[in-house]
Order: C-alpha cells, then structure tokens, then sequence
C-alpha cells in the first residue's frame, strides 16, 4: 500500500502498560492504603477479636433498630396524644372564669366595698390589656422563658431537680420547674370539668386536681404541649391570669387588684404588681390582708428577680422598694366580718352562701361607726381587764328603725366566726325590767306611780315559794317606779309584773322582738328568759321610735351584678305599734334616770341626753348595758363563752364604760338632740278615800295609778260635795 504521510496510531499492544511496572504500582498502593502488608496479615489472623466486635457491633444494631421503632412509636403516641386534647380544647373566653361557685360583694350605705364572700372574680383581663410591671413580675417569678419554651422547660425541670437533690428532698418533690403552661394545664384541672355528681365537695374537685404524681405530670406535659399548639403564647398567659387563686376568695389578678388595692390589674404599680406576684407561691400564706409585713418581704424579693432579669432598672426598683403596696382601706380595715355574715344569712342560700352567680348586695352598714365599736371594745380590754383574760364582748349598733349600723361579734374583731351579737343566747337579767314598766305605763301608770319595796313570798305552783331580793339585800319602801327601775331594784319589779299579769309583760316584750321562750314563772320580771344581743338591741329600739316594734334589718337591696332589677328587699324595719307613744316616752324619762342617777351612771356621754339600762344575772354570768340617745341604739353584751361566773363584773361597769366609750365615738361631730321622752309632773300628795287604798296592795304592787293631781278650786268644791252629802246622810258608796 502506498503511504500517505500520515502516522498510525499505536498498536493496542503498545498502548498497554508493562506488566512489571504495573505489579509494582498495586503493591506500592496496597502499601499505603493498609499501612504495610504485614499488619494487615496480623489482624485478619486473630479470629477472637473479630468474632467479639461482630458480637458487639450486632448488639449496637439490634438496640439502635429497636430504639428508634420505640422511639417513632413514642413520638407517634405523644403526637396523637396531644391531638386529642387539641380537638378539645375550648375557646379561650370560655376558660377565663373558672368558678364553680359565684361571689357575694357587699356594700355599705354609702355604695362602698367592704367585704366579699363566695369566689370573687373582678372581670376578665388580657396579657394585653395588664399593666405591663405585673405581667413582667409574672414571668419573673414564674417562668422567665415563657416565650421560648414549647410548653415544656427542660432547663427548668433540670434546675428544679438540681435545687431538691441539693435541698435534701427526691428530684420531683418540692420544686417543679413547670411551666406557666404547665401550672395553666393544672388549673384546667387537665380538662376534666367540676360534676358534682361524683365529687363530694368542690375542695376534694381541687385537691384531685393538684396531685401530683408521675402519670398525672406526663399528661400534664402533652396537654401544656397540646395547649402550645392551640392558642398563642399571651392567649396561654391570659388564662392563667385570669384563673390563678390569690388568697382571700380572689380568682384572677382583677379580682385580687380590687380586693387588696380597690384598682384594676390594668393599673398597678410595680410594687403592687410584684406583691401579687409573690400570692402565686402560697396566697394565703403570703395576703397581705393576713400579714401585710410578709407579703411586702416577698414583694421586694420578686422586684429583685425582675430587676436581674431586665424587666425593671435598677433605679425602678429602688423606686419600688422605697413605696411598698397598700392596701385599700376596706381591705386594710377587714372590718365587719361578723356583720357580713350575718347579713348573708338574711338572704336564701341559692342567692348568698350557695350562689352561682355573683350578687351585689347593699347594706346598712357604717364603716365609721363600726371602726368605732371596735376601738371601743380594743381599749376597755386593753386597759380595764388582767392579760390573758378569756372574757367575751359583743356591740351592736342600730337605728331607731332597726336598721344596723355596726356589729361586734366578739374579740377577734377582724374575723367572722361565732357571733355572740346573733347566736349567743343568754339570760338578760334586770336588762329586761324595762318591758315590764311598760306593760304598767301602757295601762295608764305614771312614773311617779308607787310600789312598796318590801319581803314578797309567791307560790309558784309545782315549784314552792318564791322570795325575790334586791342585789343589796336591803327593802327600800315606798318608791317611785322611776326610782325602782333607775335603781334596778328586784321586789318592785317582781310586784308590778303580778299585778299588770306575766302574760301581759310576755306579750309585750314578745311583740318588741324578743322571739326566744320567756319564762312562765314569776322570775320573768329579772331577765329568767333567754335572748341574744341584736334582739334586746332591736327592743329597745322599739322604745326609742315611740313604742312601734322593729326587726333589724341589714340588707337593703339584692341584686345580680350588672343588673339593675332588685331580686330581694330590705326584710325589717319598723313594724306594729306595742304600747301608745305616751307610755314609750314616759319609759325613755324613766331610763334616762337610771344614766342620770342610778346603776348607769357610767355611760354618760358628755353633751348628750342619754337612756338605758343595766343588765346583771344571777352569778355574774352575763353583764349587759343597752341604751340610747335620739341618733343610735346600743347594745353591749358581756361574760364567758362557757357561761363561767365573772368576778367584779356587773352591768353598769365594764358594759357601760364599753358602750360609753362608742357611743362617744359614734357620736364625734353630730350635733346633740334631746331624748324623745315626756317628763311627768311632780307627784301630788297622796289621798286615801274611804273603801279605797292608792298604796300596795296584798304585798304585790300598787292597785291603781294616783289619781290626777287637783286645783285648788277641785279641792274646794270635792269638800263642799263630802259635808253636803254628810248633812245629807248621803255618804261615800
């Protein structure tokens, strides 16, 4: 073949490397990658070695297949966990108030708060709406990664462990480390609502509730988590704010902001805000209305957290620290507890103690006037009794009408609790003369009428004789009625009770209000008979509006809270007449004498005309002094709670000094007005007519009143017609 100049390419032959130098390469390559040959010899040659590391590879693997099936198994089970409470969680308005029971707010007659009852919720408020200084002392004391969380904190729960194994206590007990959404979870009750079917009361609802236990904590975690999932993070604060208990009956932050200051949670202050805070711990532990001193220390080390963690400068906290919260002053006076509770009960359970909605209930209530009942009561025993003394004192204070303005069930005057004021029943002793002098005066008797004061033997059939003394054991006479009740003397009450007729003085006494058995005996006229404070108060108001009976009262109006139509009216007040107006003011001189110069001399009020009456029963068991001026009626009750004798206490002491001591205040700038009473005229000498006596009679009281006191020219002319009708031989029929 010719050639074209063109060269050929290389045969394949030749295109191959030469199989000296390619063995070469391999080895040196094997060299390098295995690390020389002779290694690689020595590890395959020891069959031990690699029999344990396939052992324990394949274990590794089995566990790593197993886990991670266990694992996805667990996220799937959480996942549809949590999409089961998903789907079933409420709106967030319908968890807001989550009372079982609804709330009492009582208000003065002025329209002002003073006390509550019930679960009190002030109205819903939003992680929005709140004064920004509470919702960051929240967050300070509660969970300061609230908006980084998932609704579980794992720091947190690892530092809460940290803090109980160090504290001595197991890694779950004592400190949580939950979360807001946690502790939100938790006062959803994990979604299971209140059936009063199954729990007994709704404080074993809560308690179940409030367990804790290592099931009940994994399911509180899924439905914190589902709850994440749901709403927003300040949808999740907003329940919580809305739902937390703060001591003293408060669901809520409103609630608690109006109890303790009387302001919104809109609007506190930071040191407010910090003191509510420190409730979420232990609220009544930490209420300020229990120990204002306490609930401001844990106030100041909330301020300290929320200054650290940015939420306050250091120059706001000082700030706050150097102007600690205050309590409002109805919450700051606590006061009439024991009026509260009595006016509760004037109401139907479903409406008051039992309510589920809330109700607004207007009162008679004075706060001046009961602050003034309870200084009085706090300086008499301060001053006048031994330390240690177990001796009881009740006030009440009223109105001519009835209506209530102050009441003092005991001691303790800042709690409620037994009321002797209501629920003591105790025997009244001389404190009940007055009714009978108005079962005489009724019946046309003066006050300058007579009754020999002098020994008195009854049989009382069934239980023998009956000889009444005087607490001097002294006979004082002929004696005035005045002079006999002023004095509190025993024998003429006794005898003007037989004569006027027992069923007589029962009567009237019953229809002044006093509804408890009296006594059948003679011993009816010296206060046998049983009776509480706030009735003898309520009596002896009858005597002061003119004879007309009267029912204390001290609910004015009840309603629901943001309606306008009354469900319940006031239930007292004034009612039928007892005895005529003459014989009401003519009892009213006789018991301004027993201030003015008799056993109750010590509770003169200085400017003021003044009437009352003593009270003392057999062994000094009960010490009572009730009386009047033309504005309020008193009343004081005084003695043991185990109706154990007193020692040198009698009516017109202690009692008196006490209802001095408030009337007093009670009486600070009011301009003085003149008792409503009708003095008598001078007794005019007394006559006797032949077939007649104006003197005692058989021993027990005078027969009939004196007769009217004559004119000159009345005298003349009744002699003229005697000697006429002597020369007549007429005489006297």
């Amino acid at each position: 073949m010719s050639s074209t100049g063109r060269r050929k390419p290389p045969l394949v032959a030749e295109r191959r490397t030469p199989r000296k130098a390619t063995a070469k390469k391999t080895a040196a390559t094997r060299r390098k990658s295995s690390g020389g040959r002779g290694r690689t010899s020595r590890r395959r040659g020891n069959p031990v070695v690699a029999f344990f590391t396939g052992i324990i590879g394949w274990i590794v693997g089995l566990f790593w297949k197993i886990g991670s099936r266990i694992a996805l198994m667990g996220t799937v089970a959480v996942g549809l966990a949590v999409l089961y409470f998903y789907v079933q969680l409420s709106p967030v308005s319908a968890l807001l108030d989550g009372r079982n029971r609804g709330s009492v707010t009582l208000l003065d007659r002025d329209g002002q708060v003073f006390a509550w009852r019930g679960e009190q919720f002030g109205g819903q408020i939003t992680a929005a709406t709140v004064a920004p200084a509470l919702k960051n002392a929240v967050l300070a004391t509660e969970d300061r990664r609230f908006y980084r969380h998932f609704g579980l904190d794992p720091l947190g729960i690892a530092g809460a462990v940290r803090i109980n194994m160090s504290e001595g206590r197991g890694p779950f007990s004592g400190h949580g480390g939950s979360t807001i959404t946690q502790q939100t979870a938790k006062l959803l009750c994990l979604g299971v609502p209140y059936d009063a079917r199954e729990w007994k009361t709704e404080a074993a609802y809560e308690a179940d509730c409030r367990r804790t236990t290592l099931s009940r904590k994994a399911k509180e975690a899924v439905y914190a988590m589902a709850m994440e999932a749901r709403y927003t993070k300040d949808e999740i604060l907003t329940i919580y704010l809305n739902r937390a208990y703060l001591g003293a009956g408060a669901r809520g932050f409103e609630a608690a902001a109006q109890r303790y200051f009387g302001k919104s949670a809109n609007t506190v202050t930071p040191s407010e805000a910090a003191m509510l805070a420190g409730l979420l711990k232990a609220p009544t532990t930490y209420a300020p209305t229990n120990n204002l001193e306490r609930s401001r220390n844990r106030a100041n080390l909330i301020l300290g957290l929320m200054e650290q963690q940015g939420f306050l400068t250091a120059r706001e906290a000082a700030e706050a620290r150097a102007n600690p919260a205050r309590l409002s002053q109805a919450a700051e006076s606590r006061s009439g507890g024991y009026f509260a509770d009595w006016v509760m009960s004037a109401g139907p359970d479903f409406l008051t103690r039992d309510t589920t909605e809330d109700v607004i209930i207007r009162t008679t209530f004075d706060p001046r006037l009961q602050k003034a009942a309870e200084d009085a009561l706090t300086t008499i025993f301060e001053t006048k009794l031994k330390p240690g003394s177990k001796a009881e004192a009740a006030i009440v204070v009223m109105s001519a009408d009835g209506a209530v303005r102050a009441m003092v069930g005991g001691r303790q005057t800042s709690i409620g609790g037994f009321n002797r004021a209501t629920m003591a029943l105790r025997q009244t002793g001389s404190a009940f003369k007055p009714f009978v002098y108005a079962a005489a005066l009724d019946l046309g008797y003066t006050p300058n009428a007579t009754v020999v004061d002098e020994p008195i033997t009854i049989r009382v059939p069934g239980s023998g004789a009956y000889s009444p003394e005087n607490f001097d054991r002294r006979f004082h006479g002929r004696v005035t009625l005045t002079e006999a009740l002023k004095h509190s003397y025993n024998i003429p009450a006794v005898k003007v009770s037989e004569e006027m007729g027992r069923g007589n003085v029962r009567k009237i006494a019953a229809d002044f209000g006093l509804q408890s058995d009296l006594a059948l005996g003679p011993a009816l006229a010296l206060g046998a008979s049983e009776s509480t404070l706030i009735e003898m108060t309520g009596a002896y108001a009858g005597i002061l509006n003119g004879g007309s009976s009267v029912t204390p009262y001290g609910l004015l109006d009840l309603r629901l809270k943001g309606e306008r139509d009354v469900l319940m009216d006031k239930a007292g007040g004034m009612g039928e007449r007892v005895i005529s107006q003459d014989a009401a003011q003519s009892l009213v001189y006789m018991m301004h004498q027993v201030i003015e110069s008799g056993t109750g001399q010590r509770a003169r009020i200085p400017g003021w005309q003044a009437a009352g009456k003593t009270g003392t029963t057999s062994a000094v068991r009960d010490a009572w002094f009730i009386g009047f001026t033309a504005e309020y009626v008193a009343g004081v009750w005084m003695g043991y709670d185990d109706n154990t004798p007193m020692t040198g206490v009698t009516g017109g002491g202690l009692p008196a000094e006490i209802w001095r001591e408030a009337m007093v205040r009670v009486h600070q700038g009011l301009t003085p007005r003149p008792l409503p009473m009708l003095v008598p005229e001078p007794p005019a000498p007394e006559y006797n007519y032949p077939g007649e006596t104006y003197s005692s009679g058989e021993g027990y009281g005078q027969r009939g009143p004196n007769p009217p006191r004559e004119s000159a020219g009345d005298v003349a002319e009744r002699i003229l017609l005697e000697v006429l009708g002597t020369i007549l031989g007429g005489g006297r029929n």
